[in-house]
């Protein structure tokens, strides 16, 4: 039968509240686990959760955070007392900006030097990981830290755990445990006890706007002369999506995305006018000629004091802020938006009502056509207005696209995006987006329609590009669509070079094969980190540095006297040969092999990566 600990108790509540996937470093506070999972494996044939190891620990939390983001459903995380707490480094970040249910649990060094306790100290390493306070590392990025203080409490506390995870504003949750709590022998009828009473730890039902809020809202976008809705991460839940395009549809009213973090719109609805990372001279115009704005989930809506002020509302604008779970941003020193409403309320729940509300004046109006489509001789034209844009915006990026093979020109991330998207066509794509400097060129021309198709970090710490893609593909196995068949075909990567080496994938290719996770990768290689010099350059616009290569600034990766990496080959040597590279420097290679590097994923089962060599910082 084997010896049953905390520990095993611990993994059961975990299995029992629905978690499948434990991505883990393991380490000497682990014991108990290891123990159990084998009890498990001698005893039943099989665990749980499922084991992914993962050799670096920002990668475990990003597998764990790309899982959570495919599924809406929690990842566990396991790392080593404070090291490994220290390890997850940006990835912390990331799942606490993301709004990401991921539980994170991590030992801690034994309290008894004398043997009093079976686990108590017998390495030399224990005294150096005895530090004060370990939890302060990551509290102020959790929405809870939680001990886990002996065997008959731990299902409770795991409970709580996924609960609060969960629930709105969803987010990390770290726990933590002395070993010897967690070597604790137990009675199997504590093992049996775990599963009950489950149902009675539900999350959080989402909030909704109050009625009050719901008609003040319905007036100003009924009566705008000239609406907006901004949005950068209601798409999270990809439920909420048609209730958006509904609400635009319903009263012409243009979307635009600022610095989003999923697909909120698909890029074929009519009244999608584009998106911006907030770079100056490209928010839309609309903005500033907007008389109601309607900010929903958008951390960073505008930057007021940025460029010449056009790129804000004007000073007369009604503004109308809500968001799903932290509209002061309480987790920010410093943030604000001048806004008339500020509302705490779901994303799907405040727009289904909305989509309702505005029907109801619609038609007391007796200004709804018969499908409620239309209100007036102003919503149509705004309407044509908007379509314009919409049709502007598309030929703008089919312009930007266009290669030129027979002339000696290098590759633009334009051109690049445009074959790939061409080359996926017949396959249905998870994006994993991670281009930074290019993030307004990749949102824009891979074109995507499909609600949760497309995903960043949520935050900004990069390595996520890569670091996420086991985890997300392992999430792409559980998901099946409408027809019981694999949501997604494949999945794709896109990241800068820098993003590239964020992302350990001297780890992440390992765990790739070894797992069978096969995705494509899509390097757009130019040449180091641009975005130290877009900030640079922002302050100091005609400064010495302004003109001055990558590699003379610090922020380039090659120069005259040092080749940069070899980024392919660094997957394939850490996949031991399985992962195929390749490198492009220009158009008339660009679409035979961006061809072969997708047969090879789908195909062939195998990682792909393709570094795309653009202009040179």
């Amino acid at each position: 039968m084997g010896t049953i600990t905390t520990s095993s108790v611990f993994l059961k509540a975990l299995s029992s509240c629905g978690v499948t996937y434990a991505f883990v470093n393991w380490g000497s506070d682990h014991p108990g686990l290891l123990e159990d999972l084998e009890r498990q494996r001698a005893t039943e044939g099989t665990n749980q959760p499922t084991i992914v190891t993962c050799p670096n620990e920002m990668v475990a939390l990003s597998c764990a955070q790309g899982y959570a983001q495919v599924t809406g459903k929690p990842a566990l995380c396991i790392v080593h007392v404070d090291v490994g707490t220290l390890a997850m480094a940006g990835a912390i970040h990331n799942v606490d900006r993301a709004r990401t249910p991921v539980i994170i649990y991590a030992g801690a060094s034994p309290f008894s030097l004398n043997r009093e306790h079976k686990a108590g100290r017998n390495e030399w390493i224990m005294g150096m990981q005895d530090i004060p306070d370990q939890t302060s590392i990551v509290r102020q990025y959790m929405r809870a830290v939680l001990q886990i203080n002996s065997a008959k409490t731990v299902a409770t506390t795991v409970k709580r755990a996924v609960q609060i995870a969960t629930s709105t504003p969803k987010g990390p949750v770290y726990l933590w445990g002395r070993r010897e709590v967690m070597e604790e022998d137990v009675d199997l009828s504590l093992l049996e006890q775990v599963a009950q009473d489950l149902k009675k730890w539900p999350s959080i039902q989402p909030p909704g706007l109050s009625s009050s809020s719901m008609m003040d809202i319905t007036q100003l976008l009924v009566t705008a002369k000239s609406p907006l809705i901004l949005t950068s991460h209601v798409g999270r839940n990809p439920s909420t999506i048609p209730h958006l395009t509904k609400l635009s549809t319903l009263l012409s009213i243009p979307i635009f995305e600022t610095c989003p973090s999923t697909i909120n719109v698909p890029f074929s609805h009519p009244y999608n006018v584009g998106v911006t990372f907030l770079a100056p001279g490209t928010h839309t115009p609309l903005l500033k000629s907007a008389d109601v704005v309607l900010v929903i989930d958008s951390h960073v809506p505008w930057i007021r004091g940025a460029g010449d002020g056009s790129e804000s509302p004007r000073e007369d604008a009604k503004v109308i802020f809500i968001d799903s779970g932290d509209p002061l941003q309480r987790s920010s020193q410093t943030w604000h938006v001048e806004a008339d409403i500020i509302c705490l309320a779901d994303a799907q729940v405040a727009l289904e009502g909305l989509v309702g509300t505005v029907k109801q004046v619609m038609e007391r109006s007796g200004a709804a056509n018969e499908d409620g489509g239309g209100f007036g001789e102003r919503i149509v034209k705004r309407g044509i207005e908007m379509e314009a844009l919409h049709e502007e915006m598309v030929e703008k990026v089919e312009r930007a696209e266009q290669l030129h093979p027979d002339v000696d020109v290098g590759i633009t991330p334009a051109n690049i995006m445009g074959v790939l998207r061409k080359a996926l066509e017949p396959y249905k794509v998870l994006f994993l987006a991670e281009g930074i400097s290019n993030y307004p060129t990749v949102w824009a021309h891979l074109k995507v329609e499909t609600p949760g198709s497309m995903l960043t970090s949520g935050g900004s710490s990069l390595g996520w590009g890569i670091g996420s893609a086991v985890g997300a593909f392992l999430g792409t196995r559980d998901e099946k669509a409408e027809d019981g068949k694999g949501k997604y075909d494949l999945v794709v990567s896109v990241v800068g070079d820098g993003s590239f080496l964020f992302g350990v994938p001297s780890s992440l290719y390992w765990m790739a094969r070894k797992y069978q996770t096969p995705f494509l990768t899509i390097i757009l290689n130019n040449g180091g980190w641009k975005s130290p010099k877009l900030s640079m350059q922002g302050v100091y616009p005609q400064g010495l540095g302004t003109s001055q290569p990558g590699h003379r600034l610090t922020v380039g990766f090659g120069g005259p006297d040092i080749a940069p990496p070899d980024y392919s080959a660094i997957a394939v040597a850490a996949s031991a040969g399985w992962a195929r590279g390749w490198k492009v420097v220009s158009q008339d290679s660009l679409v035979d092999t961006m061809k072969q590097a997708v047969d090879t994923v789908v195909g062939e089962k195998r990682c792909a990566v393709l570094d795309c060599v653009v202009a040179s910082i």
